[in-house]
């Protein structure tokens, strides 16, 4: 019979293994879920007048995206869907991701949500949201007393 030489950190060496294991199919179904769909990037900046956001979204048609305002929220919601022209078969790699996407922005009180201003050229959505007149700066004139 041959001899076995002990070693106290086979079990944990084991343990650690399965666990690990277990950690990689864990994180391979919730890539798969969050491959359902996507979050275009956005950029956001304001100026004295209006506040602008652009959404990235190439490969959205103009009448798959619904911009709405209610309560001082912006929400933007749209779908890039998967061009089925080719068997899935021959596809070596998709990297793009595709599916519904919905964002929401919490507007600052200044902006006026009854004016809304959404253009989409270029892949890119913008929104434009001018303030209200109130909340623009003006100028004082100062008197002599």
């Amino acid at each position: 019979m041959p001899i076995v030489r002990w070693d106290p950190f086979r079990e944990v060496n084991s343990l650690q293994n399965r666990v690990n294991s277990l950690l990689r199919d864990l994180s391979s179904e919730n890539e798969t879920v969050a491959t359902a769909g996507f979050v275009p990037p956005v950029d956001i900046y304001e100026d004295e007048k209006k506040v602008v956001i652009k959404l990235e979204v190439p490969g959205v048609e103009e009448k798959d995206l619904q911009v709405s305002v209610e309560n001082h929220s912006l929400t933007v919601r749209g779908e890039r869907k998967f061009e089925n022209e080719e068997k899935e078969e021959n596809f070596h790699r998709i990297e793009r991701r595709y599916g519904s996407f919905y964002r929401s922005f919490t507007l600052p009180t200044t902006v006026d949500t009854e004016n809304v201003d959404a253009n989409y050229a270029a892949g890119v959505l913008r929104l434009e949201l001018n303030k209200k007149a109130e909340a623009q700066p003006r100028q004082i004139k100062v008197k002599a007393a």
